[in-house]
């Protein structure tokens, strides 16, 4: 992905949040010379400097059968976007996009079992909260559990490298970007939202 330097987002646990607040990603791979992609979300796994991260395919989506371990892929996570006006600096200037985003390459491995049972828990966990009402992996009846996991293919990518981005106006002065973020705040819209309290971290100084 292409970052310049000001862009860059080095800290590793705000790319864990980024990745963790924005779990639906696209895998990306490329089969004979064309990319395939596949929409899913993916929970990630992290310990020391390692990263993992799970998820699952349907059967019938040919795109894994086309993964060995030594394909790459790439899974992207889009944090929150949106298009910024010109008109809300004090100099004439050009359209613009403020963006998030992280890309997280590495290669896949293929889990069943045990393994799967474990990743689907976490994921559905992930989303479902700690609510002792909330629905879980383990209170499904096993007849039912085996036959609806049967329709899936889970794997575990072990990240190799990762790219993060925040195009946050961070090239613009104090008074501008206060601007922007005030503008983005009236519109009032979730993306427009997101974006101006990404930038709050990032508030240059007056």
């Amino acid at each position: 992905m292409y970052i310049p330097k000001r862009y860059e987002i080095h800290e590793r646990h705000e790319i864990e949040a980024i990745i963790r607040k924005n779990g639906f990603a696209t895998v990306i791979s490329c089969h004979g010379g064309a990319p395939v992609a596949t929409h899913l979300p993916l929970e990630l796994a992290s310990e020391g400097d390692q990263c993992k991260l799970f998820g699952h395919f349907a059967r019938a989506n040919q795109h894994w059968k086309a993964i060995t371990a030594e394909t790459e892929v790439l899974a992207i996570f889009h944090g929150p976007h949106t298009y910024i006006s010109p008109r809300w600096y004090d100099h004439v200037n050009v359209p613009t996009w403020n963006y998030v985003s992280v890309h997280c390459y590495g290669k896949m491995r293929f889990i069943e079992g045990a393994e799967l049972r474990c990743a689907l828990d976490a994921l559905v966990r992930h989303y479902e909260g700690d609510s002792p009402m909330g629905y879980t992996v383990e209170k499904l009846p096993g007849e039912f559990f085996s036959r609806e996991v049967k329709g899936i293919v889970g794997f575990e990518i072990t990240v190799s490298r990762i790219e993060a981005a925040g195009k946050l106006s961070q090239n613009r002065n104090a008074k501008n970007f206060a601007a922007v973020m005030s503008e983005l705040r009236k519109r009032g819209d979730e993306n427009s939202l997101a974006v101006a309290q990404a930038m709050e971290t990032r508030r240059p100084k007056e």
